[in-house]
């Protein structure tokens, strides 16, 4: 009489665990994800952008505002540095200005050599003096109040409280962040329609099992909500992994631009870092709901 070996009891993990309702990713599941990963990496640096641009505007405009300069021209009766202690002294007195200094020949001299040239200029030659005005920036004084002083102290002078210069850095900085904006708006747009492609193309590439599930009772609810999770997990790490790049470089540019003329014109602060925080969660709320929206209305299409 033969005896059998009694049976090993073993546990087969992948028989109880279950399978996905898609096919497995493939390459093209790969390009997906390293598009969407550019995308939201580019998604991110506009917004890192956007804040360092109006960073900026908001420096360059609140020193304009705090300071005006006061152009002075000598008469036949008195010298030019005579011309200008006067005028110092006269706005130095009017309410809203913190500080009046007059500046040197040579310094007004080395404002208007670009435009004359290199060569010396004649000792005679009746250089205006330039006033630099420091105002109060809760209650700065304005123009009109300057050009008042100046001219009931007798001094024939032009004021620039440099308006001009403040709208146009004003007008800039809304430029930057409207084309930021539009172009943050214009990438997710990109990265809807990449999502709602590549549903259309798993659907096309999975007609004959989406017809199986149909015939075992499953809802087009059903189906779309797998197109819907994949979609969107899928977009939750390419978020990450774009959030995470478009970090590091904005962190490589304020690290390697130190005090160079980049990091006055976009000058990024270690806080914009944490922007792209909700990258992967924006991602995959719109590849979840991108998914299955298209899915529901090609499944609705379906005989």
């Amino acid at each position: 009489m033969t005896s059998e070996a009694p049976l090993a009891a073993t546990l087969d993990v992948k028989r109880w665990w279950p399978a996905p309702m898609l096919p497995e990713s493939d390459g093209r599941q790969l390009t997906l994800l390293f598009v969407l990963v550019v995308l939201c990496c580019l998604a991110s640096l506009s917004v890192i952008g956007a804040l360092a641009a109006s960073r900026a505007a908001d420096g360059w405009r609140s020193q304009l505002v705090g300071s005006a300069t006061v152009v002075v021209r000598a008469s036949e009766r008195e010298s030019a540095d005579a011309a200008a202690a006067r005028a110092t002294e006269a706005l130095a007195g009017v309410k809203g200005v913190t500080e009046a200094r007059a500046l040197e020949r040579d310094k007004a001299e080395a404002l208007i050599k670009p435009y004359l040239g290199p060569d010396p200029l004649p000792a005679d030659l009746p250089v205006p003096r330039l006033v630099a005005v420091e105002l109060d920036r809760k209650a700065p004084a304005d123009a009109a109040a300057l050009q008042a002083a100046l001219k009931t102290a007798g001094v024939d002078a032009t004021v620039d409280d440099h308006s001009l210069w403040t709208r146009q850095i004003t007008a800039a900085g809304a430029v930057a962040r409207w084309a930021a904006s539009g172009l943050f708006v214009m990438i997710l747009a990109a990265a809807a329609a990449l999502i709602a492609f590549a549903t259309r193309q798993g659907l096309a590439t999975g007609h004959e099992l989406v017809t199986v599930l149909h015939l075992a009772g499953a809802t087009d609810a059903f189906v779309a909500r797998q197109f819907q999770a994949r979609f969107g997990r899928m977009a939750f790490f390419a978020g990450l992994w774009g959030g995470v790049l478009a970090a590091a470089a904005a962190a490589a540019l304020k690290l390697s631009s130190g005090g160079q003329t980049i990091a006055a014109l976009l000058p990024v602060a270690w806080t914009d870092l944490l922007a792209p925080l909700p990258c992967p969660f924006i991602a995959a709320l719109i590849a979840a709901v991108t998914a299955r929206l298209t899915a529901q209305g090609v499944l609705g299409r379906m005989p």
